[in-house]
C-alpha cells in the first residue's frame, strides 16, 4: 500500500478508535489531536526503511530490505516504545497535553500494525518475522494502489470536518466537492497511460456521486446532525466491508486461477490470483510451472455468471510465457548472488535469453508485476550481460 494511504488510514483509525481529531489547527496542540498524529505517524512509521535506500544507493535492497524489520510483527513492541518516548519528550518540551506513556505506546502500536496488515494484503510480500524468518508472506487481496480504498477511508474525515462547523459547512463542502468533481477524470486519464482504462459510465457515476457524497448532507442540514465520531466510524466499518469484499473476490478468483490449473493438468509450482487496477472486478491468474508460466486474465464475470462454473481453455484468454532452454550464460547468471536474491524474491519468475550481437543477455521477470500494456515490459526484470567470454560487463534492473 502507498504511504499516503497509510497515513490517511492511521488517521482514521484514530479518529474513530481512540476519539482523535483533525490534525491541523491554529489553536494550541490538544490531547485529542496528538492521538490522531500518533496513530497516523505510527501508520507511516515503517516505510522510513526507503531511507536507507536513498543513501545507501543499492538496487537491491527493495527486495531485500525494504518492508522487512520496520515491517516485523516482532520488532513492532520496540518501534511503539522507542516512538512514545520520542512523543513524549517533545510533548514535555513544547508543554502538550499528551497521552500517558502507556497510550501512547498503545497509539503507536496500532498504527503500525495497520501498516504491516495493509502491506499483507498486497502482493509485494512482507516480512512481518524479520529477523528471525525472512520470508515474505502476501494475501494478494488489493491492489497497492487502490483510489477506491483511499477514497474510502479520507471521504468520512473529510465529511466530518465538513459538517463539525455549522456556519462553515456549506462552504467546506462545496469547496471540497469542486476539488474532488475532477478527480475521476484525472484518475481515468492515468488508467489509460498504464493499460487499466475506466469506462466513461463509470466516471460519470463517480462524479455524480461525489455530488451526493459532498452536497447532498447539507439538505436540510441533516449533516450536522451527524457526529464527528459517527462519521470517523462509517469510515472505518465501510473500510473494513471493503477488505471483505476483496477478501471474498480473492476467493473467488483463486479459485478459478486453481480450476484452470487442474483442466490443463499442470504441474504447479506456485499459483496465485493477483488483484489487477482498477477495481475488485479484475485479476491476474498466475501459475508457475517447471517450463514456465501461465496467466489468464479474470474479471467477476468469468465467474459470478458462468452457468457452468468452469474453465475452458476456449473460453479463457492465457498467456504463457516459457522459460529459455538451459545455457552456460543462464547457469552463470543464476550462480551470481545478487541474481540469487532476485530469485529468492520473485514468486513467478520466467529466464529469457537473447545475443545483441556478441554480447550475451539474461533476463529474469517475476510476472507478478503485471505488465498491464503489452507495448511495455513489466516491472522487476532482472538484466544480466555477458561478454562473449562469459564475463559479466553488467548486471541490474531494467530500466522502464
Amino acid at each position: 500500500m502507498d504511504t499516503i494511504t497509510h497515513g490517511i488510514a492511521g488517521a482514521l483509525i484514530g479518529k474513530a478508535a481512540f476519539d482523535g481529531h483533525d490534525l491541523f489547527s491554529t489553536k494550541p496542540m490538544t490531547k485529542r489531536r496528538l492521538v490522531t498524529w500518533a496513530v497516523l505517524i505510527g501508520a507511516i512509521f515503517p516505510d522510513s526503511d526507503v531511507f536507507r535506500d536513498m543513501v545507501d544507493g543499492n538496487p537491491l535492497l527493495m527486495i531485500t530490505w525494504h518492508r522487512s524489520i520496520t515491517h516485523s510483527l516482532l520488532m513492532l513492541p520496540i518501534w511503539a516504545v522507542l516512538l512514545a518516548v520520542l512523543t513524549g519528550a517533545v510533548a514535555r518540551w513544547r508543554k502538550w497535553e499528551a497521552p500517558s506513556f502507556v497510550a501512547l505506546t498503545g497509539l503507536y502500536a496500532v498504527g503500525i500494525l495497520s501498516h504491516i496488515v495493509l502491506d499483507l494484503l498486497t502482493t509485494f510480500g512482507t516480512m512481518i518475522w524479520s529477523p528471525l524468518e525472512w520470508s515474505r508472506p502476501a494475501w494478494d487481496v488489493l491492489f497497492i494502489i487502490d483510489f477506491t480504498f483511499t477514497g474510502i477511508v479520507l471521504i468520512p474525515q473529510l465529511l466530518a470536518w465538513i459538517y463539525e462547523d455549522p456556519e462553515r459547512s456549506a462552504k467546506r463542502a462545496i469547496i471540497l466537492w469542486a476539488i474532488f468533481t475532477p478527480l475521476p477524470v484525472v484518475i481515468a486519464r492515468l488508467a489509460i497511460a498504464v493499460g487499466t482504462p475506466i469506462s466513461k459510465p463509470a466516471v460519470l457515476v463517480t462524479m455524480v456521486m461525489f455530488v451526493a457524497i459532498f452536497i447532498l448532507p447539507a439538505a436540510r442540514g441533516w449533516g450536522l446532525r451527524v457526529s464527528y465520531a459517527s462519521w470517523n466510524r462509517a469510515g472505518l466499518a465501510l473500510a473494513t466491508a471493503y477488505v471483505l469484499a476483496a477478501l471474498a473476490a480473492h476467493h473467488a478468483a483463486f479459485a478459478r486461477v486453481k480450476q484452470f490449473a487442474d483442466q490443463q493438468k499442470l504441474e504447479v509450482l506456485a499459483i496465485g490470483a493477483l488483484p489487477l487496477p482498477p477495481s475488485l472486478w479484475n485479476w491476474d491468474g498466475l501459475v508457475r510451472t517447471p517450463r514456465g508460466v501461465y496467466e489468464i486474465r479474470l474479471d467477476a464475470s468469468d465467474y459470478l455468471f458462468d452457468a457452468n462454473n468452469s474453465p475452458s481453455s476456449e473460453v479463457i484468454t492465457r498467456t504463457y510465457y516459457p522459460d529459455a532452454p538451459p545455457n552456460k550464460y543462464i547457469e552463470m547468471a543464476e550462480r551470481l548472488p545478487d541474481v540469487q536474491k532476485v530469485l529468492w524474491f520473485a514468486r513467478f519468475p520466467v529466464t529469457q535469453f537473447h545475443m545483441e550481437g556478441s554480447e550475451a543477455i539474461v533476463e529474469i521477470s517475476d510476472k507478478r508485476f503485471a505488465q498491464l500494456r503489452r507495448d511495455r515490459p513489466g516491472s522487476f526484470t532482472y538484466r544480466v550481460r555477458f561478454s562473449p567470454g562469459g564475463q559479466v560487463i553488467s548486471q541490474s534492473w531494467e530500466r522502464q
